[in-house]
């Protein structure tokens, strides 16, 4: 990966966060961290 694809895609998470915290206050961002510690617990029970 080169610099100006991580820069760019930096900018994208970003903007898609601040998006979310506009347009949702921040919902999206708290399903997306609520699911994704769910898989993160899951997956601990398989090893």
């Amino acid at each position: 990966m080169t610099n100006p694809i991580a820069v760019f895609l930096t900018v994208l998470i970003l903007a898609g966060l601040g998006a979310d915290l506009i347009f949702n206050s921040g919902d999206a961002t708290m399903l997306l961290a609520r699911k994704f510690f769910d898989l993160i617990e899951w997956v601990a029970f398989w090893r």
